[in-house]
């Protein structure tokens, strides 16, 4: 344990034999009364809980349920027929299962025999004669013993059928994460991150309940969309969550309706059958269907609804476990130590159904010291052709081998939550000299001076921010670092500007990499002549391959391949490079490609991937009456709220008085059966009516207030679930762009998915039965005080204990649920996580290690989890043998003070002494399961009261023609993204004129991308910003957000048809999509789909190449037809052809539009009406291009010249 010092793991271990006695007798305070003292002193931390136990790790308890998951497949495939979790489950729990099933039979058998004893009590009190009172003695005893065994078997078994239900729960997420990091890529598109974190979060808890009984939105102002589309979603799922509420309802209100009404029908018929019975025999038949009432009424119908939501759960985890797995990958060490990428043949498909092939007939050679250079236009196949090499691809025919170790660059960088320094690193051990060169041939130096602690700022989900030049950067920094021996390339240049790309290029691939094996996708074609080869796509196919000296020499004109065949005219010279490669362009292609002067060990030790997922920051302290009341008038308002207090009231009242009125007849029965009274006397009958009319009305009253309650009040509970829902989706939308930097994925989708069904399921039926069991205890020991007076004296001080114990229970057990929320958010960061990074993790061969860090955050958060199941069953123990303890003091005081009593009344009362023993307790568990099941509606509530950004409107709306020119004015604006944090803006007062083009240049993480932040007001500026004359702060968010288009570097599309994605507020005409789809040159690529408008995209557009997306994107922009457009690097992953044309398009429909375009590739702006040139969060140059580059001692000037002298003569044609 680590709570205290000097305390070893030997003597707090809770696993031994000694621990199955210790935790249900007062011992368990051994090990669990360190861990009260120190939560009632203090708010617990998470370095308070117990290691988790060996047993119950996640990666031993995953992998003994994968090996009986996996021979039931192998057998399945043998007998031709679908595999079944449920058998391997079966196979790997049974003895558990039965071993503790057979202590219900025993735990039940207890509460059998409790009747007979208290049978015999009453006959005691009733006639003397027949008991003695040495016997009586003995059977109050008994009773007492029979309590008290109850207790125990009852414990014994919910504990540790609790704990195989986390057991069960940790396995199948082993296997679930496992299944996640081996799907293909056709299987990725079948499932999506929600579906795989809905198994996480809520199928997978059925486990451990069935045990027990067997940022984009704020760029394209989506706010509407996103809105309507998760509320549409809610309303269908809450009409299903009520019409199981109301079943559970009614079961609830049944269950203790139940026994009275069978109570009621037995003597109703006995009385008509003219039956004579003593007291004694009325309340052992009370008891018994007391007894029975749990088992018949309560737990069976749950247990049918758990092992039927389990099947349901079950079943939709085999087929996420049966999704096709990413076949073995083609990469292996060659065992002559000849490394090599060989491709013959190769042809594949992503969707063999489409009958097109993604690939076709591919055949090259890459030997160590080759770069091999592939270009082609957007979706000609290039990134497809290194997801084959990678193996993710598969092969329909060919072969592909790839000989030797491989590092990885995707397209799309990805970073994990982690330090800079572990992202690099990726679990190889740390050599300072060799990480430094890393770093510097990277051009991370100056990054990492700006960030506030260095390499080891914490970035990723929840971290500090990194611009996408940066992701790029530290990705091909990782790459570098593991020293591998075949490098595959995605396009990593076109996310920095000209200056670090040269950089990059020079300093990575031609020195760093030059004994290596490269495969560079790049649309830089400025380096192709350093490539020792050159492959050349066009829809998958193979146009050219060659060197650049046989291009030059064969006078091939490169750009002329990448036009389409139906395109007419032909197509200037694009940007940044000649129509025919000229020799004054060439360097010889001999000439040596020079490395680093140090290399990186070639054996490095590996180490455990550092990922940092901080846990979140919980509150603490108790509920004030504000969370209760937030919570129920949510769901409705105060005279509803009375009503159902005067409903729960009401039926209590009615529920007592069946009991007092039952004592009565009782009594009238005894003395009916000993002669004292005459049946047929006119009195007797009449009383007897009277009793059974009064009775009658009592048991009609019980069972329509009880359904009255249960419903509404699972109505009102799960309207609030709902209402706090909107609540909270409304405030997360509204938050601003900081909130998402600075709180984990995996923290959001916790409260959307495991809080809210927490609320959805659990919360309204725990606080239904607490309710109804605090007021049957109070309605209970009310008729036991009147019944029999001095009952209320052992009644007091139990209530005191009760009430000391659960104070003192509470203030550890609200701290431990607490942490077991807060633990949970790390596992869904983790998953979603590696699920961006999937084809980076498994080029790497890190699934092992990220295997390994998932089990970890599960053990941590089964620390927590372990905790509450223990506390909560240390609490039910103690309270169990103080109940025993005062059943004791009832039996034995009843037969002492015998003299003064009747029978009626002494059965009464011992009935309700048992009824009492269970639900005291149960009340006070209850109550705190309610208190900690609050904590999600503390947490839920937490997210309904965020920062937000400024109001969406405000009383001054603009006028609907605004901007009806375009003209953008900056006075002295400085901006920071945080308001703590550095400025990223500095004293910035451009103005922007109406109709002009301004492209945006600088390196990367100089501040271009926070101008459109500034003006978009992602965070508030300091200073003044104007649109056509308004301050942008005097206008609402939504009236300045939607008379901006603007298309970004990180393309955003969502789940559904390519017509949603483009047109989500179904604003236009089909021709109109047609075009804007052709302006961007993708209407050949739409039409050549299935379903061509209506094909529906994967999660992120995972069907899509990242070029096309960003296409894709940029024809959404270009449809909103708006003064202002703002394209921020939109067109970074797409080749220059197409950037060219797309530029002339936007030259032409956008004529009379202002347009802002940040780019790193300089011929996309070159012919714009003015450059500016941003260095060090400043405005450093503002002119025209033409100007700038009459200046030598310009910025602009010099990063032209990084080009090359032939490029940049180019650009200078062009420069206006």
């Amino acid at each position: 344990m680590r709570v205290e010092q000097g305390l070893g793991p030997d003597a707090l271990d809770p696993s031994g034999s000694g621990y199955i006695l210790n935790s249900l007798t007062l011992t368990m305070s051994q090990w669990l009364n360190p861990l009260f003292k120190i939560g009632y002193k203090r708010k617990l931390k998470q370095d308070d809980l117990y290691s988790v136990l060996p047993e119950d790790c996640s990666q031993s308890l995953g992998e003994e349920l994968q090996g009986y998951w996996d021979q039931e497949v192998k057998r399945a495939e043998k007998d031709a027929r679908e595999p079944s979790l449920t058998k391997a489950i079966i196979k790997c729990y049974w003895k558990s299962y039965v071993v503790w099933g057979i202590f219900t039979f025993l735990e039940e058998g207890t509460r059998v025999v409790q009747p007979i004893f208290l049978g015999k009590i009453i006959s005691y009190v009733e006639n003397s004669n027949s008991v003695t009172l040495h016997e009586a003695y003995s059977y109050a005893a008994g009773l007492s013993a029979c309590v008290l065994v109850w207790a125990i078997l009852h414990h014994l078994y919910f504990y540790h059928m609790q704990r195989v239900g986390m057991r069960l729960r940790v396995a199948v997420c082993h296997m679930i994460y496992r299944k996640a990091l081996h799907l293909s890529s056709s299987a990725m598109g079948k499932t999506t991150t929600g579906q795989i974190v809905n198994l996480l979060s809520n199928d997978v808890n059925r486990f451990d309940q069935h045990s027990i009984s067997i940022m984009g939105p704020y760029w394209f102002c989506f706010y509407t969309i996103l809105r309507r589309l998760c509320l549409s979603l809610l309303r269908e799922e809450i009409s299903k969550i009520l019409r199981s509420s109301y079943l559970r309802g009614m079961n609830l209100a049944l269950f203790f309706a139940a026994s009275k009404i069978m109570i009621f029908v037995t003597f109703i018929t006995n009385e008509l059958l003219d039956n004579l019975i003593t007291a004694s025999q009325v309340f052992v038949v009370v008891t018994l269907f007391e007894a029975l009432q749990f088992s018949s009424t309560l737990y069976f119908p749950m247990a049918v609804e758990k092992v039927s939501e389990a099947v349901v759960s079950i079943r939709r985890i085999k087929n996420f476990l049966l999704l096709e797995e990413i076949s073995q990958l083609n990469s292996q060490l060659p065992s002559d130590g000849k490394t090599i990428v060989e491709v013959k043949g190769c042809t594949a498909s992503w969707d063999k159904a489409s009958g097109t092939p993604t690939l076709q007939d591919l055949s090259f050679t890459v030997r160590p010291g080759e770069l091999l250079a592939v270009i082609g236009t957007v979706g000609a196949g290039k990134s497809s052709l290194l997801r084959t090499l990678l193996g993710e691809l598969p092969l329909s025919q060919g072969k592909v081998s790839v000989q030797g170790r491989i590092a990885y660059v995707s397209q799309q960088p990805w970073v994990f939550p982690g330090t800079v320094r572990s992202n690099i690193l990726f679990g190889k051990k740390y050599e300072k000299e060799w990480y430094e060169e890393v770093i510097r041939a990277c051009a991370l130096e100056e990054d990492l001076q700006l960030l506030q602690d260095g390499d080891l700022t914490v970035t990723g989900d929840g971290g500090t921010p990194l611009s996408a030049g940066q992701k790029a950067r530290v990705s091909l920094a990782r790459a570098m670092y593991q020293n591998a021996d075949i490098y595959l390339l995605d396009d990593p240049l076109s996310a920095v500007d000209t200056v670090v790309s040269r950089h990059l290029f020079e300093q990575c691939v031609r020195q760093a990499l030059k004994e290596k094996i490269t495969v560079l996708v790049t649309h830089q074609l400025q380096y192709l002549k350093d490539a020792s080869q050159i492959l050349i796509l066009r829809d998958g196919k193979m146009v050219e391959r060659g060197t650049y000296s046989e291009f030059l020499n064969a006078g091939v004109d490169i750009f002329s391949l990448f036009e389409k065949g139906n395109e007419q005219s032909e197509p200037s010279p694009v940007p940044g490079t000649p129509t025919v490669i000229s020799e004054s362009f060439v360097q010889s292609l001999q000439s040596p490609r020079p490395s680093l002067k140090d290399a990186a060990p070639e054996d490095q030790e590996t180490e455990n991937i550092q990922v940092t997922l901080p846990l979140e920051d919980h509150l603490e302290g108790k509920f004030g009456f504000k969370t209760y009341e937030n919570y129920f008038t949510a769901g409705a308002d105060w005279p509803v709220i009375i009503f159902l207090i005067l409903v729960n009231i009401a039926a209590q009242v009615a529920y007592v008085l069946q009991d007092w009125w039952l004592a009565f007849w009782a009594n009238v029965q005894n003395d009916l059966y000993f002669g004292r009274y005459v049946k047929e006397h006119e009195d007797v009958v009449f009383v007897m009516n009277w009793y059974l009319g009064v009775y009658s009305g009592l048991t009609v009253s019980t069972v329509l207030f009880g359904i009255t309650r249960s419903l509404l009040i699972f109505y009102i509970l799960v309207n609030s679930s709902r209402t706090l829902h909107n609540k909270m989706l409304e405030t997360i939308l509204r938050a601003p762009v900081l909130f998402f930097n600075r709180n984990p994925i995996g923290k959001i989708l916790n409260r959307f998915f495991k809080d809210i069904g927490h609320m959805d399921d659990l919360l309204p039926l725990i606080f239904q039965d607490f309710i109804q069991t605090f007021l049957l205890v109070i309605g209970v020991v009310g008729v036991m005080v009147a019944a029999i007076p001095w009952t209320g004296i052992p009644v007091i001080p139990l209530g005191i204990i009760f009430i000391f114990l659960r104070r003192y229970f509470l203030e550890t057990s609200r701290d431990v649920k607490r942490l077991e929320c807060t633990t949970r958010s790390p596992v869904f960061s983790h998953l979603s996580s590696s699920l961006q990074g999937l084809w980076t993790i498994r080029a790497y061969k890190a699934e092992h290690k990220f295997q390994k860090l998932f089990d970890a955050l599960q053990d941590l958060h089964s620390e927590a989890w372990f905790l509450l199941l223990t506390t909560s069953r240390w609490l039910a123990v103690y309270l169990d043998v103080i109940c025993a303890i005062f059943v004791t003091v009832v039996a034995f005081g009843t037969l002492i003070l015998v003299q003064s009593l009747d029978a009626g009344h002494v059965g009464l009362v011992l009935s309700l002494t048992i009824t009492l023993t269970s639900m005291f307790q149960w009340c006070v568990r209850q109550s705190v399961e309610v208190e900690n099941m609050m904590i999600s509606v503390e947490r839920v509530i937490e997210y309904t009261d965020l920062e937000k950004e400024a109001p969406w409107e405000l009383e001054y709306r603009p006028p609907p023609s605004w901007p009806n020119k375009g003209m953008i004015s900056f006075n002295y604006v400085n901006f920071r993204h945080k308001s703590d944090g550095r400025l990223v803006l500095k004293n910035l007062y451009p103005d922007f004129h109406p109709r002009q083009k301004y492209g945006i240049v600088g390196r990367t993480g100089v501040g271009k991308s926070s101008l459109i932040a500034a003006l978009f007001r992602l965070s508030e500026p300091e200073g003044y910003i104007s649109i056509d004359g308004i301050l942008t702060t005097h206008i609402g968010l939504h009236d300045l957000r939607k008379k901006m288009s603007v298309a970004l570097q990180e393309p955003v599309l969502f789940t559904g048809t390519m017509r949603k994605n483009l047109d989500p507020f179904n604003e236009h005409t089909d021709n109109e999509l047609w075009n804007a789809l052709e302006e961007v040159q993708l209407k050949e690529s739409i039409e050549g789909l299935p379903a061509k408008m209506n094909t529906e995209l994967a999660e992120s557009g995972l069907n899509l190449s990242v070029g096309q997306k960003q296409l894709v994107c940029l024809a959404r922009t270009i449809l909103r037809k708006n003064q202002i457009l703002i394209l921020d690097k939109a067109t970074s992953y797409v080749d220059p052809r197409t950037d060219e044309l797309i530029q002339k398009k936007v030259h032409e429909r956008f004529a009379q539009c202002t347009v802002l375009t940040i780019a790193h590739r300089l011929s996309t702006i070159i012919d714009y009406d003015w450059i500016m040139v941003f260095d060090s969060v400043k405005l450093k140059e503002c002119n025209r291009p033409n100007l700038l580059l009459q200046d030598k001692n310009s910025l602009f000037y010099k990063m032209v010249q990084q080009l090359g002298e032939t490029e940049a003569a180019v650009l200078a044609k062009r420069a206006k």
